[in-house]
């Protein structure tokens, strides 16, 4: 389900669950059911920021006849 979505109606769906598990009168199942779908609403946002990330292109302005290079991302110290 979640696999179709975009990057906005993933996070608004998962903002709009958010939202619901807020609610004070949800039984446990409801709660752990509302859980699970929200973990896959963001995973689906991250799957596709990683998947942008990786298009993404840098340019070298000091050298502008030069082709673009990978996007490389550098490991938190």
């Amino acid at each position: 389900m979640t696999a179709s979505l975009s990057y906005a109606e993933s996070r608004t769906a998962l903002e709009l669950t958010l939202s619901q598990l807020q609610s004070n009168d949800l039984d446990v199942e409801a709660m752990a059911g509302l859980y699970r779908q929200a973990m896959s609403y963001a995973d689906r946002c991250e799957a596709l920021l990683e998947s942008v990330e990786q298009e993404v292109k840098l340019w070298d302005m000091d050298k502008p006849d030069s082709p673009p290079e990978t996007f490389k991302q550098e490991s938190p110290a």
